[in-house]
């Protein structure tokens, strides 16, 4: 029971992560204008990972998508990469989690089969959380970086307006998200041993004796098997059973005695 509880939690906590994956990298907020030394003003911008926004104080927005690939920083790039990475894995996940969960049963499918694709499934699942935490991770390097840049220039008078931009929401998704995925990923993992089956887990090997169980008397007594039909027995007067001997050797008749 508490194998197909971890999986479903697993399984759950997965999927809100992934989700929530998707949702960062459709948001359009993952850097928004910093308002500290200009609280008021008519034009407020942000920018997503693919598009570029404008709104004003009129409440009328114009967004205004990235034309160029080869235009963009290099970081920018890799952080998309890291993102879509992070989606296609999770979703993959989640399909061979379905099939993996024990409360589903598909054929004959026996339990070492779904254990594996539980493990297969909550590596790719831990290998998306990872690929979503770093790639919003790189994003908030970039912005720190080009604020405290932006910061400089502006006290040393090199430029009298300089736009900084600070932490958007989707940056707090996205980690929340890559966390979800993580924490769903190693439950499936560990999920994982529940489902193997306990004879695969130590196997022993038995040895059976290949011969007759043979066992042997010493004195007057009759060596023999155990596995010997039982011999009929003629009648006449010459094939009585012999008597037996003083030294356990059995005697038989000799030719004269039937004359």
């Amino acid at each position: 029971m508490s194998t197909t509880v971890c999986q479903v939690v697993g399984f759950i906590v997965s999927s809100l992560g992934v989700a929530g994956c998707i949702v960062a990298t459709a948001m359009d907020m993952w850097s928004t204008q910093d308002l500290y030394d200009n609280p008021v003003t008519a034009v407020f911008q942000y920018q997503g990972l693919w598009r570029s926004c404008v709104r004003q104080s009129s409440g009328f927005t114009e967004c205004r998508p990235y034309f160029t690939i080869l235009g963009l920083p290099a970081m920018f790039q890799a952080v998309r990469a890291l993102m879509i990475v992070g989606i296609v894995l999770g979703i993959l996940g989640l399909l061979v989690c379905i099939f993996a969960l024990k409360c589903i049963r598909i054929g004959n499918m026996e339990d070492s089969a779904k254990a594996n694709m539980t493990l297969t499934s909550g590596i790719m699942f831990i290998v998306a959380g990872l690929c979503a935490i770093t790639g919003v991770s790189v994003f908030a390097n970039m912005l720190v970086t080009n604020f405290w840049m932006s910061t400089a220039n502006m006290y040393q008078g090199m430029q009298n307006v300089q736009n900084r931009y600070t932490f958007g929401s989707a940056l707090f998704v996205g980690w929340v998200a890559g966390g979800l995925a993580l924490v769903g990923g190693i439950m499936m993992c560990l999920a994982c041993r529940g489902l193997i089956p306990e004879e695969s887990r130590y196997k022993a090997v038995s040895y059976n004796a290949s011969g007759r169980n043979i066992s042997y008397r010493t004195g007057p007594y009759k060596v023999g098997s155990g596995y010997e039909p039982e011999t009929k027995t003629r009648k006449g007067a010459g094939y009585e059973e012999a008597a037996r001997s003083e030294d356990g050797r059995r005697s038989y008749p000799s030719k004269y005695d039937y004359v």
